[in-house]
Protein backbone atom coordinates (compact mmCIF):
# COMPACT_ATOMS: atom_id res chain seq x y z
CA UNK A 1 0.00 0.00 0.00
CA UNK A 2 3.02 2.19 -0.35
CA UNK A 3 1.73 4.32 -3.25
CA UNK A 4 -1.04 5.53 -1.16
CA UNK A 5 1.31 6.67 1.79
CA UNK A 6 1.40 10.38 1.07
CA UNK A 7 3.81 11.91 3.95
CA UNK A 8 7.15 13.73 2.93
CA UNK A 9 10.09 14.23 5.01
CA UNK A 10 10.79 17.82 4.30
CA UNK A 11 8.57 21.38 3.71
CA UNK A 12 10.75 21.28 0.32
CA UNK A 13 9.12 18.37 -0.40
CA UNK A 14 5.86 19.62 0.52
CA UNK A 15 6.30 22.59 -1.44
CA UNK A 16 7.58 21.20 -4.36
CA UNK A 17 5.92 22.78 -8.11
CA UNK A 18 5.07 26.40 -6.35
CA UNK A 19 6.33 28.74 -8.63
CA UNK A 20 5.65 32.93 -9.44
CA UNK A 21 2.11 34.17 -9.68
CA UNK A 22 -0.03 31.09 -8.72
CA UNK A 23 -3.02 31.14 -6.27
CA UNK A 24 -2.70 29.53 -2.60
CA UNK A 25 -5.85 28.72 -0.17
CA UNK A 26 -4.21 28.91 3.26
CA UNK A 27 -6.28 28.32 6.02
CA UNK A 28 -6.56 29.43 9.83
CA UNK A 29 -8.60 32.26 11.17
CA UNK A 30 -5.91 35.01 12.19
CA UNK A 31 -3.72 33.13 14.06
CA UNK A 32 -5.32 30.25 14.85
CA UNK A 33 -4.87 26.88 12.94
CA UNK A 34 -2.78 28.60 10.58
CA UNK A 35 0.24 26.30 8.81
CA UNK A 36 2.91 28.50 9.80
CA UNK A 37 5.73 26.39 8.81
CA UNK A 38 4.32 25.84 5.02
CA UNK A 39 3.74 29.97 5.14
CA UNK A 40 7.64 29.64 6.41
CA UNK A 41 8.89 27.66 3.75
CA UNK A 42 6.87 29.81 1.16
CA UNK A 43 8.98 33.05 1.67
CA UNK A 44 11.30 31.17 2.24
CA UNK A 45 11.51 29.43 -1.60
CA UNK A 46 10.68 33.71 -2.11
CA UNK A 47 8.61 32.93 -5.03
CA UNK A 48 6.45 36.09 -6.32
CA UNK A 49 3.26 37.82 -7.44
CA UNK A 50 1.61 35.65 -5.49
CA UNK A 51 -2.25 35.41 -5.07
CA UNK A 52 -3.53 34.40 -1.63
CA UNK A 53 -7.03 33.36 -0.65
CA UNK A 54 -7.46 33.93 3.16
CA UNK A 55 -9.97 34.87 5.59
CA UNK A 56 -7.34 37.59 6.93
CA UNK A 57 -3.24 37.93 6.64
CA UNK A 58 -2.29 37.18 10.27
CA UNK A 59 0.02 39.33 12.06
CA UNK A 60 2.95 41.77 11.42
CA UNK A 61 6.19 39.80 11.18
CA UNK A 62 4.22 36.02 10.92
CA UNK A 63 2.41 33.81 9.16
CA UNK A 64 1.46 35.50 5.82
CA UNK A 65 2.90 39.16 7.39
CA UNK A 66 6.11 37.58 6.65
CA UNK A 67 4.77 37.29 2.47
CA UNK A 68 3.88 40.75 2.98
CA UNK A 69 6.66 41.91 4.63
CA UNK A 70 8.86 40.21 1.72
CA UNK A 71 6.32 41.65 -0.82
CA UNK A 72 5.50 38.06 -2.12
CA UNK A 73 1.79 39.01 -2.55
CA UNK A 74 0.87 40.48 -5.44
CA UNK A 75 -3.54 40.10 -4.43
CA UNK A 76 -5.17 38.86 -1.29
CA UNK A 77 -8.44 37.69 -1.20
CA UNK A 78 -10.14 37.99 2.01
CA UNK A 79 -12.94 38.64 4.61
CA UNK A 80 -10.76 40.59 7.27
CA UNK A 81 -7.83 42.65 7.44
CA UNK A 82 -7.47 42.52 10.87
CA UNK A 83 -4.60 43.77 13.14
CA UNK A 84 -2.00 43.74 10.16
CA UNK A 85 -0.45 47.38 10.37
CA UNK A 86 1.31 46.63 7.21
CA UNK A 87 -1.32 44.64 5.29
CA UNK A 88 -3.48 48.05 6.35
CA UNK A 89 -0.46 50.39 4.75
CA UNK A 90 -0.55 48.36 1.45
CA UNK A 91 -3.68 47.87 0.80
CA UNK A 92 -4.39 51.85 1.58
CA UNK A 93 -1.30 52.78 -0.33
CA UNK A 94 -2.98 50.57 -3.47
CA UNK A 95 0.44 47.96 -3.18
CA UNK A 96 -1.86 45.18 -3.20
CA UNK A 97 -4.98 44.14 -4.16
CA UNK A 98 -7.14 43.42 -1.79
CA UNK A 99 -10.83 41.76 -2.11
CA UNK A 100 -12.86 42.20 0.06
CA UNK A 101 -15.20 39.32 0.54
CA UNK A 102 -18.11 38.49 3.58
CA UNK A 103 -17.42 35.74 5.58
CA UNK A 104 -19.72 33.24 4.92
CA UNK A 105 -19.43 33.92 1.20
CA UNK A 106 -15.60 33.20 1.41
CA UNK A 107 -16.39 29.94 2.87
CA UNK A 108 -18.98 28.96 0.22
CA UNK A 109 -17.11 29.89 -2.36
CA UNK A 110 -13.97 27.52 -1.37
CA UNK A 111 -16.34 24.98 -0.58
CA UNK A 112 -18.40 25.52 -3.97
CA UNK A 113 -14.79 25.37 -5.59
CA UNK A 114 -14.23 22.03 -4.11
CA UNK A 115 -17.14 20.66 -4.92
CA UNK A 116 -16.83 21.56 -9.14
CA UNK A 117 -19.62 23.90 -8.29
CA UNK A 118 -18.30 27.33 -10.90
CA UNK A 119 -21.06 29.24 -9.03
CA UNK A 120 -24.08 29.83 -7.23
CA UNK A 121 -26.37 32.87 -5.97
CA UNK A 122 -26.36 34.66 -2.43
CA UNK A 123 -27.98 37.14 -1.04
CA UNK A 124 -25.36 38.34 1.25
CA UNK A 125 -23.88 41.54 -0.29
CA UNK A 126 -26.83 42.89 -2.57
CA UNK A 127 -27.44 46.60 -2.56
CA UNK A 128 -23.71 47.02 -1.83
CA UNK A 129 -20.56 47.49 -3.66
CA UNK A 130 -19.71 43.62 -2.93
CA UNK A 131 -22.41 43.65 -5.55
CA UNK A 132 -21.15 46.18 -8.12
CA UNK A 133 -20.74 44.25 -11.81
CA UNK A 134 -22.40 41.09 -10.63
CA UNK A 135 -25.52 39.19 -11.93
CA UNK A 136 -28.61 39.77 -9.80
CA UNK A 137 -31.83 37.29 -10.12
CA UNK A 138 -34.70 37.47 -8.01
CA UNK A 139 -35.98 34.13 -6.40
CA UNK A 140 -38.83 33.99 -4.47
CA UNK A 141 -39.49 37.73 -3.80
CA UNK A 142 -35.60 38.39 -2.80
CA UNK A 143 -33.03 39.47 -5.03
CA UNK A 144 -29.75 37.34 -5.32
CA UNK A 145 -26.11 37.65 -6.54
CA UNK A 146 -23.95 35.50 -8.52
CA UNK A 147 -20.50 34.56 -7.13
CA UNK A 148 -18.19 32.59 -8.55
CA UNK A 149 -16.35 29.86 -7.06
CA UNK A 150 -12.95 29.52 -5.73
CA UNK A 151 -10.06 26.91 -6.80
CA UNK A 152 -6.28 27.57 -6.18
CA UNK A 153 -3.31 26.22 -7.59
CA UNK A 154 -2.30 24.93 -3.81
CA UNK A 155 -3.94 25.58 -0.48
CA UNK A 156 -1.93 24.91 2.97
CA UNK A 157 -3.78 23.49 5.40
CA UNK A 158 -3.28 22.83 9.18
CA UNK A 159 -4.37 20.00 10.85
CA UNK A 160 -4.24 18.15 14.43
CA UNK A 161 -3.92 14.57 13.45
CA UNK A 162 -3.67 12.88 10.21
CA UNK A 163 -2.71 9.29 8.98
CA UNK A 164 -0.49 8.34 6.05
CA UNK A 165 -2.97 8.30 3.37
CA UNK A 166 -3.66 11.87 4.24
CA UNK A 167 -7.21 11.40 6.18
CA UNK A 168 -6.78 14.28 8.52
CA UNK A 169 -8.29 15.76 12.40
CA UNK A 170 -8.96 19.15 13.12
CA UNK A 171 -8.67 20.36 17.22
CA UNK A 172 -11.25 22.24 17.98
CA UNK A 173 -11.44 25.96 16.62
CA UNK A 174 -8.31 25.50 15.06
CA UNK A 175 -10.77 23.74 12.20
CA UNK A 176 -11.87 27.46 10.98
CA UNK A 177 -11.14 27.37 7.37
CA UNK A 178 -8.98 24.31 7.00
CA UNK A 179 -11.35 22.13 5.30
CA UNK A 180 -13.01 24.58 2.60
CA UNK A 181 -9.21 25.44 1.91
CA UNK A 182 -8.27 21.54 1.22
CA UNK A 183 -10.74 20.64 -0.76
CA UNK A 184 -10.49 23.93 -3.15
CA UNK A 185 -6.70 23.11 -4.19
CA UNK A 186 -5.51 21.59 -7.28
CA UNK A 187 -2.22 20.50 -4.79
CA UNK A 188 -3.29 20.45 -0.94
CA UNK A 189 -0.84 20.07 1.90
CA UNK A 190 -1.29 19.60 5.18
CA UNK A 191 0.81 19.62 8.13
CA UNK A 192 0.02 18.19 11.46
CA UNK A 193 0.99 17.76 14.46
CA UNK A 194 1.07 14.06 14.28
CA UNK A 195 1.01 11.29 11.83
CA UNK A 196 -0.31 7.66 12.45
CA UNK A 197 -1.22 4.68 10.72
CA UNK A 198 -3.95 4.12 8.69
CA UNK A 199 -6.55 2.97 10.83
CA UNK A 200 -5.68 5.16 14.08
CA UNK A 201 -8.20 7.54 13.58
CA UNK A 202 -11.94 6.97 14.06
CA UNK A 203 -13.41 7.17 10.41
CA UNK A 204 -16.45 9.08 12.19
CA UNK A 205 -13.97 11.74 13.62
CA UNK A 206 -12.21 12.37 9.83
CA UNK A 207 -12.81 15.94 8.87
CA UNK A 208 -11.23 15.89 6.01
CA UNK A 209 -10.91 12.59 3.87
CA UNK A 210 -7.51 11.68 1.66
CA UNK A 211 -8.75 12.21 -1.18
CA UNK A 212 -8.50 15.45 -1.06
CA UNK A 213 -4.86 15.76 0.47
CA UNK A 214 -1.36 15.19 -1.76
CA UNK A 215 1.08 15.43 1.12
CA UNK A 216 1.07 15.48 4.86
CA UNK A 217 4.01 16.87 6.82
CA UNK A 218 4.45 16.45 10.37
CA UNK A 219 6.00 19.87 12.06
CA UNK A 220 6.12 21.51 15.41
CA UNK A 221 4.02 24.49 15.74
CA UNK A 222 4.58 28.07 17.82
CA UNK A 223 0.53 28.41 18.43
CA UNK A 224 1.31 31.71 18.82
CA UNK A 225 -2.28 34.03 20.25
CA UNK A 226 -2.78 36.78 18.22
CA UNK A 227 -4.47 38.82 21.49
CA UNK A 228 -4.24 37.97 24.97
CA UNK A 229 -7.17 38.69 27.19
CA UNK A 230 -6.19 38.43 31.12
CA UNK A 231 -8.52 38.68 34.24
CA UNK A 232 -7.12 40.55 37.40
CA UNK A 233 -5.35 38.44 39.90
Amino acid sequence: MAGFDKRVDSYQAALAGLSDGMTIAVGGFGLCGIPENLIAEVHRLSVKRLTIVSNNCGVDGFGLGLLLQSRQISKVIASYVGENGEFERQMLQGEVQVVLTPQGTLAEKLRAGGAGIPAFYTATGYGTLIAEGKEVREFKGRRYILEESITTDFALVKGWKADSYGNVVYRRTARNFNPEMATAGQITVVEVEEIVEPGALDPDQIHTPGIYVDRVIQGRFQKRIEKWTVGSA
